[in-house]
């Protein structure tokens, strides 16, 4: 399905808020031209991995439109929780876009910590073209990170399951206990949580 731009609008998305592990990774994204067309735009969670790659290399290009990525640690998830450091990575995202103007339109519901007007669209992924780049934009942003994690820690399978509660990555850490991104907070890491912790 090709779905056009309508610039000026900034859409704004995030990635990772379910993960028991890692960052959680926003992104915001203004084409640069109204009426601009990608083939195949959508939500990020209805696109293969593969092209979902094409698509961000696509969007980064410099060419198609501007974009801003900001995250919020593992520190910021614990010290607050989920919802806050989500809208506080939304804001960082926006700040990294630089200046522009126009309305900004967040997926979901109203997001009452993001210091900035914005218009709440429900299944905005789906349905707006600048919500949909940015999730894209956000995911894939995070799924790099995810899989550099991989390496340090290669036991919980973060270069396939990319934090999220996946079996084997539960079964990890029942085996292993939590490494030191995993969020403690989340309750099934707070159950699988031992003694020690991997290195």
């Amino acid at each position: 399905m090709a779905l056009a731009g309508r610039a000026p609008a900034v859409g704004v998305d995030e990635a990772g808020r379910g993960a028991l592990a890692g960052p959680v990774v926003a992104a915001a994204f203004l084409f640069f031209e109204k009426g601009t067309e990608i083939e195949g735009l959508d939500d990020s969670k209805k696109i293969t991995p593969k092209r979902r790659e094409l698509l961000f290399e696509r969007l980064t290009d410099g060419k198609t439109g501007k974009w801003g990525v900001g995250e919020a640690s593992l520190e910021e998830i614990e010290r607050h929780n989920i919802l806050v450091a989500s809208q506080m990575a939304m804001g960082r995202a926006l700040q990294a876009l630089g200046e522009f103007s126009g309305v900004v339109l967040v997926d979901g519901l109203p997001a009452k910590h993001l210091r900035r007007e914005h218009v709440a669209v429900v299944g905005g992924d789906g349905i707006c073209p600048s919500i949909a780049a940015a999730s894209i934009v956000a995911k894939v942003s995070r799924d790099r990170t995810l899989l550099r994690f991989g390496q340090l820690y290669p036991m919980y399978g973060f270069s396939s399951n990319r934090g999220y509660g996946t079996a084997e990555h539960l079964r990890a850490l029942r085996d292993h206990g939590p490494c030191p991104i995993h969020r403690r907070s989340f309750l099934s890491v707070g159950s699988a949580a031992v003694p020690r912790m991997a290195k």
